[in-house]
């Protein structure tokens, strides 16, 4: 293990913190938004519209590079289910790459899909580390790492599971975002 794992896991935890408070606010402003000012409410979903591209590619940018530190520096070994959510992480990079790049806001449809996916094995992902013994480890098959293993518990709930949750989380968040922009 590097001697950078430590600082970078807990600079990542607290960007899941982060991340989970900020979703928690939007779904009280979505399920009570009519008790708020919609002036204000207004104000900032239409800044976090015309940047909802930007703030998916940063979240998608820095989950694929924690992902990467995780297995080839900090010396994690990625189990299945952690190789599925990678499947469905590592292109949204290139997805909301190309949509920032080239103002392309239909991409959201498709990169909204691969987050849905990937945020329901990472859910799953994290259910199953929660009671371990409800399940048999991916290491059974012999291939893989134990998908029940935490490699690290910080704040009381975040291992590399509910980091990929989150990021997934705000990524439809994002391409949301996009789309209430080009509805408009």
């Amino acid at each position: 293990m590097s001697q950078l794992t430590p600082a970078v896991t807990l600079a990542l935890s607290y960007l899941t913190l982060l991340g989970d408070i900020f979703i928690i606010l939007w779904l009280v402003w979505l399920i009570g938004r009519r008790g708020f000012s919609s002036g204000n409410i207004n104000r900032g979903l239409n800044f976090f519209s015309r940047q909802g591209i930007k703030f998916a590619f940063i979240i998608a940018l820095i989950a694929t590079l924690g992902s990467l530190f995780y297995s080839e520096v900090a010396g994690f070994a990625p189990c299945t289910l952690c190789w599925y959510q990678r499947i469905f992480m590592y292109p949204q990079v290139l997805l909301w790459g190309i949509a920032w790049w080239k103002q392309e806001k239909h991409i959201a449809d498709y990169a909204i899909s691969l987050a849905f996916v990937g945020g329901a094995i990472a859910a799953y992902h994290y259910l199953l580390a929660l009671q371990p013994t409800a399940a048999v480890a991916c290491a059974t098959v012999g291939y893989s790492a134990s998908c029940t293993q935490n490699f690290f518990l910080q704040l009381g709930y975040i291992t590399i599971p509910m980091m990929a949750l989150t990021a997934f989380i705000l990524i439809i968040i994002g391409g949301l975002a996009v789309k209430r922009k080009r509805a408009e």
